[in-house]
């Protein structure tokens, strides 16, 4: 059974069909929000940062959203092999033993998930903020969701008013949600992002060891299951969440980059959906010209078919396991452990002096 499957854009799909795929064709790497489906990527992860672009000396964006900013700040601890595959399976181990109690059947208290949250984040980052900042050829872009008028703060009554605008604004349109919520990536202060973002109301501010574990904390709290970050250093003022709110897949316009480079993306779909809001829109799941150069990564359903509950690890695992953290935590490390027939297989795909890739 095939477990990786790749697809690509026209123009990049034209480069893998004539040379394969080179790391130093490599200039961008999204990382998707999507909570504990990003683990499966971490066999991948190791490979990619660890062994194969090790090949090439460019540098290399990194962009991330929720857990996929997480991914891409723990590659940026890493300056060799060995490293790396040291860092991203202490992530995993990391994402893998959060505990938060819970009533049966119900969510744990949000102020006590962020505050967990942090803590875990402390303990892989505390002190190394500037080190990481300082990685020779990763730049790190961390994506959040800033709220405006009645979202700019939150409180029980304002943030669920302000959601269901925000979720009756993008109905009628995507712009129409930056209304509501704005795009806020905080990027490596030695170099901006590599593509516009006039797609939707935006902003950039840097990147500091003052502000990396805030930006990354309100990247990743998701309305309602953590609390919201307000008032970042170095960034306007207001409540910040979870970057996959705007951004939930990073469907940005990779085609606009300078140069002919390519961007990379492992991902644990197919679709690249736009924003969170956007999950049950599905006329805004289809590809556009904005992914030409992309080539995504993402595994085959019939081998998802065969992971625990035959699924991708995700939130509901939470609910579904409750106090069995030994079963849910058994679960996901048996699905981390099984992905290491997606790096198999990325690695065997790379060693082709070309590549057939599906079209996104």
């Amino acid at each position: 059974m095939q477990a990786l499957q790749i697809f690509a854009g026209p123009r990049a799909r034209a480069r893998l069909a004539e040379r394969g795929l080179r790391p130093d064709d490599v200039r961008v790497i999204p990382a998707a929000a999507g909570g504990p489906k990003g683990l499966i990527l971490n066999p991948l992860d190791r490979f990619i940062f660890g062994e194969w672009l090790a090949a090439s000396a460019q540098e290399v964006h990194l962009l991330g959203a929720s857990i996929g900013c997480w991914r891409m700040a723990t590659a940026c601890l890493a300056r060799d092999g060995a490293a790396a595959a040291r860092e991203f399976e202490r992530m995993a181990e990391a994402y893998v033993a959060q505990r938060y109690e819970s009533a049966p059947g119900k969510q744990p208290d949000a102020s006590a998930v962020s505050r967990g949250f942090a803590a875990t984040l402390a303990a892989i980052f505390d002190g190394r903020e500037a080190e990481l900042l300082a990685h020779p050829r990763w730049r790190l872009h961390v994506f959040t969701s800033r709220g405006r008028h009645l979202l700019a703060r939150e409180s029980r009554w304002r943030t669920p008013l302000g959601y269901g605008a925000a979720f009756a604004a993008n109905a009628l349109s995507r712009r129409a949600m930056g209304g509501w919520l704005e795009r806020v990536v905080f990027s490596d202060p030695r170099a901006p992002l590599p593509m516009p973002l006039h797609d939707y109301r935006s902003r950039q501010v840097a990147l500091s060891p003052a502000n990396l574990q805030a930006a990354m904390l309100a990247s990743c709290s998701i309305p309602f299951w953590l609390r919201a970050v307000h008032d970042i250093a170095g960034a306007p003022a207001g409540a910040y969440w979870d970057g996959g709110i705007t951004d939930y897949h990073l469907h940005l316009n990779y085609a606009a980059m300078l140069g002919d480079g390519l961007v990379l993306y492992p991902h644990f779909q197919r679709e690249v959906i736009p924003g969170w809001l956007d999950k049950a829109l599905k006329h805004r799941h289809r590809a556009s010209a904005f992914l030409d150069n992309v080539v995504l990564l993402a595994p085959h359903p019939d081998w998802v078919a065969s992971l625990p509950r035959a699924k991708l690890p995700d939130r509901a695992d939470f609910m579904h396991f409750g106090d069995d953290v030994a079963a849910r935590a058994a679960a996901w490390r048996r699905a981390i452990a099984e992905s290491q027939r997606l790096r198999d297989e990325f690695a065997a795909a790379c060693a082709r002096p070309g590549l057939q890739a599906m079209a996104l």
